[in-house]
C-alpha cells in the first residue's frame, strides 16, 4: 500500500484531536466531581459496575475491576454494612454469594448523578451561548458513537 504525504499529517491530527478530547473530558469530569463532592472511588466504581452489569460474585467483580479477590472483599464489606449492596446465595453455586445493588445503593447513585447533572447544567447555562449549547448538544451523538466503538 502506498502512503501519501498527507496521510501522516492526517494521522498526527487525529492523534492530537484524541489527546485534546481525552484531556478536556478528563478535566470536565474531575471538575464536576470536585464541585459536587462525588469523587470517584473504588466503592463508587463498584456500585456503578453492579448497576450496569447486575449481580455478580466477588471474583467476577474483582476481575472486572482489575483487582485481587481480597481487595474486592475489602471494598465490598463496608458497602454491605452500609446497606448499599445486598448479598444473596448464588443459585448456580451454593458456596458463592451474589452481590447486587440495594435500593439504598440505587438511591445513592441517582442522587450523585443528579448532583453532577445539575452542576453541569448550571455551568453550561452560565458559560455557553444558546448557539454553543446547540453545538454541544449535536456533539453528544458523536461522543456516543466513539464510546460505542470502544466497547
Amino acid at each position: 500500500m502506498t502512503r501519501r504525504i498527507g496521510d501522516d499529517d492526517h494521522a498526527a491530527g487525529v492523534r492530537d484531536l484524541a489527546e485534546d478530547l481525552r484531556r478536556a473530558i478528563g478535566s470536565l469530569v474531575r471538575a464536576i466531581r470536585e464541585t459536587t463532592d462525588t469523587d470517584r472511588s473504588a466503592q463508587s466504581e463498584t456500585l456503578g459496575l453492579l448497576e450496569r452489569d447486575g449481580a455478580m460474585n466477588v471474583a467476577a467483580l474483582a476481575q472486572r475491576r482489575g483487582v485481587t479477590h481480597q481487595t474486592m472483599r475489602i471494598v465490598v464489606a463496608p458497602m454491605v454494612a452500609a446497606g448499599l449492596v445486598a448479598r444473596a446465595v448464588d443459585p448456580d453455586d451454593g458456596r458463592s454469594q451474589l452481590l447486587s445493588l440495594s435500593d439504598s445503593g440505587r438511591r445513592l447513585i441517582a442522587r450523585e448523578r443528579l448532583a453532577r447533572a445539575s452542576s453541569l447544567g448550571t455551568i453550561i447555562e452560565q458559560t455557553l451561548s444558546v448557539a454553543e449549547q446547540d453545538h454541544l448538544r449535536r456533539s453528544i451523538d458523536l461522543l456516543d458513537r466513539i464510546s460505542a466503538a470502544g466497547d
